[in-house]
């Protein structure tokens, strides 16, 4: 009896969870990983000429367009998950360098201000991207949306722009306000917000080429589209 059990149990088959074909959790994954990188390039202000604005700048626009697919794609629903998913790990990073930086350092680690002085800044970049970021996001996600229901597959410059516009306005104000509010003030912190926010509204006009490439491949590999 007890050999044929052992047998039986040789024969058992191993059992995995069914991962998707789909490309959301791809699309989830970039759009989680730029916002996180954004919020850390964000803790340094850069200047070009007149122009003054973040580190941010360079990625988190493509983090509209991410969320963008995310919308167009797989609707309102799956793009909130995906946000609050962003949101949460926001504030995960937030957690994990302010443990880091109040942790005494080891003897030998002569770096502690300079820590201090770079991510230590990082929990009110992240309060200020929390904030804006999900007043932003949210919106764009329901402006792109609605207005896909009533353009349907027609117009997608329109909802793409559109949405931006929305999203980009309310997130820019947000964010500059908590995140540089008297560090900056006066002319400068209005010239931040105005630059901030055209040139991320104006980066994805010009790069609605490629968002309307990378839309219309995602649909087309996706079996349930």
């Amino acid at each position: 009896m007890g050999q044929r059990h052992q047998v039986s149990n040789s024969r058992t088959t191993t059992h995995f969870a069914t991962v998707s074909t789909g490309y959301y959790p791809v699309v989830v994954a970039v759009f989680c990983g730029l916002l996180l990188i954004s919020n850390i390039g964000a803790t340094k202000l850069i200047e070009f000429g007149p122009i003054i604005t973040d580190g941010g700048a360079f990625l988190f626009p493509l983090v509209y367009i991410t969320g963008d697919v995310l919308s167009e794609v797989y609707g309102l629903k799956a793009a909130r998950r995906a946000i609050y998913l962003g949101f949460a790990l926001a504030v995960l990073a937030a957690l994990t360098f302010w443990l880091v930086q109040i942790s005494p350092p080891a003897n030998g680690y002569e770096n502690q201000e300079a820590f201090e002085a770079v991510l230590g800044f990082v929990p009110r970049i992240v309060l200020a991207s929390i904030c804006g970021y999900l007043v932003g996001q949210l919106l764009n996600a329901y402006v792109l949306v609605k207005i896909k229901e009533r353009t349907q597959e027609k117009a997608l410059w329109l909802r793409l722009i559109g949405s931006t516009a929305v999203g980009e306005f309310a997130d820019t104000i947000v964010f500059c306000t908590i995140a540089f509010y008297g560090i900056i003030t006066g002319g400068e912190f209005i010239n931040y917000l105005i630059v901030g926010y055209l040139y991320k509204t104006l980066l994805e006009v010009v790069l609605l080429p490629i968002t309307y490439r990378v839309i219309t491949a995602v649909k087309k590999r996706e079996p349930s589209y």
